[in-house]
């Protein structure tokens, strides 16, 4: 068991990196889905947003929070460990709930990438801050790196599910969205053209 902090010597720099980046990107997700808020919806959007809008906040702010864990000065590892440790199983547990909210909601149809990068890669991540936890007490520094992969993996999960997001709603529902209106307006145009 190691009890002094020479093991996180040299991590602030990568964690301060991390957790400024997950923090900006948690911003970004707040103004895109003001922008996108005009967009009609319907009942059904709400299951597809905590299935593919909500664990892209979620995993941004465990990022920000395992930072902010890891550049607090600490007197031991054991503490931290600990906590990463929890951060881990509760994002296990949540890897559970945003699988049966891809499944109940019908939007959209998952593809395997959807099920990549929302459950196996998140699974993993998470999988991971878990075991290193227990391993930080014989080898810390190891579990420290396993920590940072897990952190740099869950940041790119949402950079990677945001931006899909963001181009199925650009892509698909706004063109969707221009189709059903179209129609409409070429209605009304002929209805004009008459009176």
């Amino acid at each position: 068991m190691i009890d002094d902090m020479t093991a996180l010597d040299g991590w602030d720099n990568f964690y301060v990196m991390v957790g400024s980046s997950a923090g900006a990107l948690i911003g970004l997700q707040f103004v895109v889905m003001t922008l996108i808020a005009d967009m009609p919806t319907a009942p059904t959007d709400a299951r597809a947003a905590k299935a593919f809008g909500t664990p892209n906040v979620v995993h941004f702010g465990v990022v920000l929070l395992l930072s902010a864990i890891l550049i607090a000065p600490w007197h031991g590892i054991n503490i931290v460990a600990t906590l990463w440790g929890l951060a881990g199983f509760c994002g296990l547990l949540y890897v559970i709930i945003i699988t049966k909210h891809m499944q109940s909601q019908t939007v959209y149809e998952p593809v395997f990438e959807d099920w990549a990068f929302h459950v196996l890669l998140p699974l993993t991540a998470y999988a991971l801050l878990a075991v290193s936890a227990c391993v930080a007490y014989w080898h810390a520094r190891p579990a420290l790196f396993a920590v940072g992969a897990s952190a740099l993996l869950l940041l790119f999960i949402g950079i990677h599910n945001a931006w899909d997001t963001v181009t199925y709603h650009v892509f698909v529902k706004r063109r969707e969205l221009q189709q059903t209106e179209q129609p409409s307006q070429t209605l009304e145009e002929n209805q004009n053209d008459k009176t």
